[in-house]
């Protein structure tokens, strides 16, 4: 089964291009965790708010907080869809790196995801 591809692009046959549905839940949390509350039309919940703490100043506080955000962000909007197992946020020099470990249906594989950002 196919899902849209992020970001949206056409595929060589002219039509929206697909991705698996393990790419797709990767996709949806990586824009998850991209884009601020309130920034989508019709759904204000959507979103981290991982980018508006990549202005505060770096430390571990900043990691701490980011880690508690984004479960909650992940757990509220994709909950029906994965199972958040572990959530990692890590400052490093002027880098933010985010780990988020999951499982969906169909078999319930733990999957990890590693997303990085410059501070």
């Amino acid at each position: 089964m196919f899902q849209i591809d992020y970001a949206y692009r056409i595929d060589a046959r002219g039509r929206t291009a697909g991705t698996p549905v393990a790419e797709h839940i990767r996709d949806l949390i990586e824009q998850l965790l991209f884009t601020n509350p309130g920034e989508r039309v019709n759904r204000p919940d959507f979103g981290s708010g991982l980018l508006q703490m990549v202005f505060q100043p770096n430390s571990v506080e900043l990691a701490a907080s980011l880690q508690f955000t984004v479960q909650a962000a992940l757990q509220q909007v994709l909950g029906e869809r994965i199972t958040v197992e572990e959530v990692r946020v890590v400052a490093e020099d002027s880098k933010l790196k985010v780990t988020v470990r999951y499982r969906f249906p169909p078999d319930g594989a733990l999957q990890t995801a590693d997303f990085e950002r410059a501070v």
